[in-house]
């Protein structure tokens, strides 16, 4: 199955660990040496070597991964591990490791799926913020509009500007400049 394909059963691939263990039963005194390559500007990538016993002095095979911190909920909170277990999976496949009849891992191909299907967790975590930070304005409007009520503020002009701030699609900044409007009449009126 390409990793393009949009039916990803995950049966289908074998994980890292399955790999790993596979390797350790084939070659019980092999070793698997990972090394953190670089970590800048949120990158992290990682090389895995994997040699058939202890005293090897070359690698009987490779691996590269790199992940960017952030870009899906697991490398949110454990980027450099997944990191790191994403090149031993590449490494072991290279040495024949795959566990299954597909060469990418469960892992990879999971990957590939979550990307694919849309809007990438930081986007996601974007939104989030941007819609927790809208209606944080909007909250601050209707406190400021129910102090402006208390200073007699017309009732009929603050529903309106209710229901205009809470119209789905209004720019933050819109709402910012009633919110400023409101604070302005406020201050007027406190004389």
């Amino acid at each position: 199955m390409p990793k393009t394909d949009s039916f990803f059963s995950p049966d289908q691939y074998a994980t890292v660990a399955e790999r790993i263990e596979l390797f350790y039963s084939r070659f019980p005194l092999g070793r698997i040496n990972t090394e953190l390559v670089g970590r800048a500007d949120g990158e992290i990538t990682f090389k895995a070597l994997v040699y058939r016993c202890a005293d090897d002095t070359f690698a009987a095979a490779t691996g590269w991964a790199s992940e960017r911190e952030g870009d899906s909920d697991i490398n949110t909170v454990a980027c450099l591990e997944n990191t790191e277990t994403s090149a031993v999976g590449r490494a072991l496949a290279n040495l024949g490791f795959t566990a299954s009849s597909k060469r990418p891992s469960r892992e990879e191909i999971e990957k590939a799926v979550r990307i694919r299907n849309g809007l990438s967790f930081r986007q996601r975590r974007e939104e989030r913020s941007q819609l927790q930070s809208q209606a944080n304005v909007t909250d601050d409007v209707f406190e400021i509009l129910a102090k402006a009520e208390q200073r007699g503020f017309p009732a009929v002009r603050a529903e309106i500007l209710r229901q205009r701030v809470s119209e789905p699609g209004l720019s933050a900044s819109r709402v910012r400049k009633i919110e400023a409007a409101l604070r302005t009449w406020i201050r007027r009126h406190e004389m």
